[in-house]
């Protein structure tokens, strides 16, 4: 009888949990009272995640910088049936282009059956990262070691950087117009280099310092060798000179027209005895893009032309020709439109067309923190495993109340669990690219999914989040009007 009685029960636990789950997703979406999107996943999809979550991590290991990045890019849209945008290109209907713009930022496209004068669908994001890069002139002697000289990039914490593994990536411009490609530090038997901290012993006297006095952006210089030159009697930053003569046959002048970064060494890894989290450099915002990217290859005869527009430098404004603020994105738009009406094209038409235009601009932003909850207003918070987030600035700096609906319509018939972030009122904030297309009388939306330690060398993210966005992004491509 006991057996029994338990059976029983166990049929009514399953019925009650089968309910409440039902119930819990027209409570999420009515009225905001939502569980982590892990919660009722069924094995298959966890399955589906993880793997994402593996293509993904392989992706961002190789693709470090926005050099690498549309390296990688034009590798795997390629793989994926895209073909070089040119002059000649005939737009049919379901083609699969791409377009590199300066080597640091790319656009893809899958061409729509509607006419490219009722607008487009766009997914924005950014492919640069907080990082060091090399000065123009780094190389330097100091206490018989080889040092760089470095500036930053983006917003850092610059006591994060010291004591890491860093790897050199980036390319060498000589005067002859060849171009020596860099990277050191991201396969096991390579090189790194560090910028080494002062050990406890002897480093007493700054322990009442503050965290900005500790360490400054001048203080930021890796160690890149140690033995003197014993044959000619230099020193150790002549030895390093012969070396990149030998190598990558450079001078120490060609280093002024180098782009060389430095970038954390260790590759991305799953974090928790669950595995449900990847901690990872540069998911600012390469998270967003390999979803974008990811979303686009899965694109078959859309309605809208879609397209997935892979940016540099937000993390310094979107500054210089590679970055949102670039008059290249007109450019691009108003070529297709030509393209396709020939002597009809008028500017016009092609206002009209970016009017029609929705774009989505994604970013990731600062999730809540488990060492410091208390950083969030956490009515307004965004959680890792609860989905993509609607940013909700607030100031004049959110999107239309309308757009924000059709979003909402948008990742409800779809499935995509979201929720929204307000920062705390005066206290926290940052850019995207959204402002730069919303001043072009573009539809513009921000969202993103949430992070901790975001803008450190080593992020966090939830997988479930990252395969979230990478479906909210599809769905936005082939969402019919």
């Amino acid at each position: 009888m006991k057996t029994l009685i338990n059976f029983f029960s166990l049929i009514t636990l399953l019925l009650t949990s089968s309910l409440s789950i039902s119930q819990s997703v027209d409570e999420c979406i009515d009225n905001l009272d939502c569980q982590s999107s892990w919660v009722g996943l069924s094995d298959d999809d966890k399955e589906t995640v993880f793997a994402f979550a593996e293509d993904y991590k392989a992706f961002i290991h190789l693709a470090r910088t926005e050099l690498s990045f549309v390296e990688q890019a034009i590798i795997f849209a390629e793989a994926n049936g895209f073909r070089e945008l040119t002059p000649t290109t005939r737009l049919r209907v379901g083609a699969k282009l791409y377009e590199v713009n300066r080597d640091r930022t790319i656009s893809l496209m899958v061409i729509g059956t509607e006419s490219l004068q009722s607008g487009f669908h766009i997914v924005g994001a950014h492919i640069d990262s907080p990082r060091l890069d090399l000065k123009g002139r780094p190389l330097y002697e100091g206490s018989e070691f080889a040092l760089f000289q470095t500036n930053y990039h983006g917003g850092i914490k610059f006591h994060q950087w010291t004591n890491l593994p860093l790897a050199l990536m980036g390319r060498i411009d000589k005067k002859d117009g060849s171009t020596v490609p860099v990277s050191i530090g991201l396969n096991p038997d390579q090189p790194i280099f560090m910028i080494p901290e002062l050990s406890p012993h002897v480093d007493r006297g700054r322990n009442s310092q503050t965290l900005g006095d500790f360490i400054g952006p001048e203080d930021l210089d890796p160690v890149i060798a140690h033995i003197p030159d014993q044959v000619e009697g230099g020193d150790v930053a002549d030895q390093v000179l012969k070396y990149l003569a030998n190598e990558y046959g450079v001078s120490r002048a060609d280093l002024v027209s180098a782009e060389l970064s430095l970038v954390p060494a260790g590759a991305p890894r799953d974090m928790g005895f669950d595995r449900g989290l990847i901690a990872a450099y540069g998911q600012d915002d390469r998270l967003a893009s390999y979803a974008a990217l990811r979303a686009i290859a899965d694109v078959n005869n859309p309605e809208k032309t879609t397209m997935a527009y892979l940016v540099d430098n937000e993390e310094v404004g979107n500054r210089n020709n590679t970055g949102a603020r670039s008059e290249y994105f007109a450019d691009l738009l108003s070529r297709m439109l030509y393209s396709e009406l020939g002597d009809a094209y008028r500017e016009p038409l092609f206002r009209s067309a970016l009017r029609q235009t929705k774009f989505i601009s994604i970013d990731v932003n600062p999730g809540v923190n488990p060492a410091n909850p208390g950083a969030w207003e956490l009515g307004n918070a965004p959680k890792l495993g609860y989905g993509i987030n609607l940013k909700l600035y607030g100031q004049g700096n959110t999107a239309n109340s309308e757009f924000i609906a059709w979003t909402r319509k948008l990742l409800d018939d779809n499935q995509v669990p979201w929720q929204t972030i307000t920062y705390k009122v005066g206290s926290a904030g940052g850019g995207t690219i959204g402002g730069e297309f919303s001043i072009q009388n573009i539809e513009v939306i921000d969202f993103g999914v949430p992070l901790l330690s975001i803008h450190t060398p080593y992020a966090v993210s939830s997988k479930v989040d990252v395969y979230s966005l990478y479906q909210a992004a599809k769905a936005f491509y082939g969402y019919s009007e």
